[in-house]
Parts: C-alpha cells; structure tokens; sequence
C-alpha cells in the first residue's frame, strides 16, 4: 500500500490542489462574507439573517461529520463516496443562480426561504462529504506530506478566490441586480464543475474495511472509548474549542475599524488583500513546519497570532494598527483551519482515522457558532475594546493548551490510544 501512495503522490498531489484551487474560485464568486450577504441584502434588511450566511457554511461543514464515520470507516474506497457526495455542496450554486434570475418575478420572502433553504443544503452537503475526503486524504498523502499538501491546497484555494472574487466584483458594478448576482453563482457552479473533475482524477486503491460490524450502540460505544482513553486526542478538542474564541475578534474588525476610525471602502479593500496574502503565505509555510517540528509548533504560532491581531485591535489608536492586525488574522486563520485538519490525521490510521476526524469537527461545531454569538454579546455590552481583549485572552489559553497539556500525536506513546473497537 506504501508504494501504491508513493507511486501516485505527485500525481494526487497536482489534481487534489487544482480541485482546491477551482473551488476556491468558485466561492469568490460567491463569497460567504461579501456576495451572498450583499445577494441576501435584496430580500431582506435582517442583520439575523445576514450573519447566520457564514454560520451555516461552518456549522454544516462540521456537525454532520460524525454521523458518516460509522459508514465510512467500512468502505475499501473513499473516492466513490466523495464523489457522490461533493455533488451536493457544489449543484445548490446552480440554485441560487436560478433563485436570482427568477427573482424580479417572484415574492421576494419566497425567493428568500429558497435561498437559505439552498444554503442549508450546501453546507450539509460539505458536511456530509467531509468524513470521507479527509479520510481519502490521509490515506493518498503520506504524513510526511500531508501539512504540506493542505498547506498548498489552502493556498491554491485562498489565490484562486482572490481571482474569483475581483472577477464577482467587475460583474456586481457593472450589471444590473439580479442578473449580476444570477451570473456570479453560474461562474460558482462552473468553477466547481472543474473541480469536481480534477477531484474524480484522484488515484485511490481499494484497503480492507473495519472488520466489526455492531450497530448503532457499538458504534457510540466506539466513540465514548477514544474519548476516555485517549487523553491527548481530548486536549486537542479542548484546544480546538478554546482557539474558536481566539479568532472570533476578527470578524468585527471592519465594522469597529469603520465606527471608531473612519476606515473608508478603498482601505477595507486594502485591508482584505493583506488578510489574503497573509493566508496564501502562511498556509504552505505552516504546513511546512508543521510536517518537519510537527503540527503542534505550528499551531502555537497560529494561536500566538491570533492573540496579537486582537491585542493591536485592544490597543489600536488608529487604523494604521490594524494593517498588522489583518495580516496575524490571515496567519491564524490558516492555525485554526488547515493545521487541525492534518494534525487530526496523525490521532490514528486506517479505519479508525474516520471516528477521529467526525469526533475532532462535530465535538467543536458548538463552539464555532457560539463563539461569534459571545463576541457580538461582549461588543453590545461591554464595547469592542473589552471584546478584543477577551479573544486574545483566549488565543493565550489556548497556547498554553498547546504547549503544557497536548502532546505533539507523532511523538505520543501508542498506549495512549486504544483502539475504538474495543468496548
């Protein structure tokens, strides 16, 4: 199986980044952060509804993954799966291109219960499909790659975006709404057509599947025994919780940089460039460090970055502040994003790598949204300022996770893992 995955690693390599690029391109046309709740905005003047967009998109990539482990840990092919599955995170863009063609004709609330009720549906669709792509992944990258890979693949995604998202606002400011809308989620759907293909070109050979059967007691059964035997695997969770309140600062930079300094537009767009370059730098830098000092080190930088864009943001007496503050942003994103998805590869292997990863996202879904709702309650009640000192307290809890608790998964002892099938 070695020289299988050896044999086919460059080629895996090259198609996997270019499914991640033109994915990537498709979500800059139709960004969760700007586009959609810009699409949105013409239905509705909800700021509820307008903030729960990205929400969604996050909640439904990580609270179904646990469902799928169960089935996933008996294939003998990830790809298939993957495959069918992606379809469903990638076909609802189509749907929303209809949804704002059609819009000028329809009731604006219908066209705005079809639109979450397809947003709904792609974020579940990645969700769904999760379980079995990181599994795929671990099983065609060797892990003395794989930090590199995911690396590459997030920077690839992040330039792509960059791309796709100048091209989104060419044809928001140039063509009436909502036809412009109507043709950014056709390029969405396009892009991600490309990708799908790239993705199918992945070589995978067929590896026996978990050999117990069980049902559905054995399988929480299963779950319960990696989170009481594997202490370190439970620090990592902790860590991953802890981190969601270190970056949970970032997402109202923009709106305190415009009430409190007078941010104009121009020095937004500014400030959203260096928060992309910052990523597209730091994911394969990361990566890189994370598979030679392991992912660990490399997530202490990440946390350490994170608590030091919302200590400027705290401490910012102008906007020149937060042109550092975006760049530490981009950085951590990539520590609380990429890194965790390779370092959860090296908890276990083979059939047991599936419990591990729907365990490692579903276990911290709560915390992702509860984190941003948490910000916005500290911002109304006791103002930004004291928000962005909470969330760099936040980034050094978690560094001392990281450092005093969570040992580095490569250099535990085996005994700290039993394996799930044993009840």
């Amino acid at each position: 199986m070695s020289n299988d995955v050896d044999q086919n690693l460059r080629h895996n390599f090259i198609v996997n980044t270019l499914d991640g690029g033109f994915f990537g391109l498709g979500l800059g046309f139709a960004s969760f952060v700007t586009v959609l709740p810009l699409f949105v905005s013409q239905m509705t003047d909800s700021a509820i509804l307008i903030g729960l967009i990205p929400a969604i998109h996050a909640v439904g990539w990580q609270l179904p993954q646990l469902l799928m482990v169960d089935y996933v840990a008996r294939l003998r092919r990830y790809k298939p799966m993957v495959l069918w599955m992606t379809i469903h995170e990638r076909v609802p863009f189509l749907g929303l291109a209809v949804v704002a063609w059609l819009l000028p004709g329809i009731d604006r609330q219908v066209a705005l219960v079809l639109t979450f009720l397809l947003l709904i549906w792609q974020g579940l669709g990645g969700g769904f499909t999760a379980t079995a792509w990181q599994s795929m992944i671990g099983k065609i990258m060797p892990p003395r790659r794989a930090g590199t890979f995911f690396g590459v693949q997030s920077a690839a995604a992040n330039l792509f975006a960059s791309g796709g998202a100048l091209g989104a606002g060419m044809v928001l400011e140039r063509l009436a709404a909502p036809g412009n809308y109507a043709l950014c989620f056709l390029a969405t759907g396009v892009a991600m057509t490309i990708s799908w293909f790239f993705l199918a070109s992945t070589r995978e050979q067929p590896t026996p599947p978990r050999a117990d059967a069980g049902g559905a007691h054995s399988f929480w059964s299963r779950m319960s025994t990696i989170l009481r035997r594997d202490a370190n695997f439970r620090w990592f969770l902790i860590a991953r919780m802890t981190s969601q309140l270190a970056v949970m600062a970032f997402a109202f930079y923009t709106v305190y940089a415009v009430r409190q300094h007078g941010m104009d537009v121009f020095t937004a767009g500014v400030l959203t460039a260096l928060l992309t370059a910052a990523q597209i730098i730091a994911n394969p830098v990361l990566g890189w460090i994370g598979d030679r000092r392991g992912h660990r080190t490399a997530m202490q930088v990440g946390v350490f970055a994170a608590a030091g864009s919302a200590l400027l943001a705290w401490l910012a007496p102008s906007i020149a502040w937060f042109y550092p503050a975006f760049m530490l942003a981009g950085v951590a994103n990539v520590a609380m994003w990429t890194l965790p998805m390779a370092m959860t590869l090296e908890f276990s292997e083979g059939s047991e790598r599936p419990a591990y990863i729907g365990l490692a996202n579903t276990l911290v879904a709560p915390s992702t949204i509860l984190a941003p709702l948490l910000g916005g309650w500290l911002a109304d009640a006791l103002g930004y300022p004291f928000m962005f000192l909470v969330s760099a307290l936040g980034g050094l809890a978690t560094a001392c996770v990281l450092y005093a608790l969570l040992r580095d998964p490569r250099q535990a002892s085996r005994t700290s893992q039993v394996p799930a099938a044993v009840d």
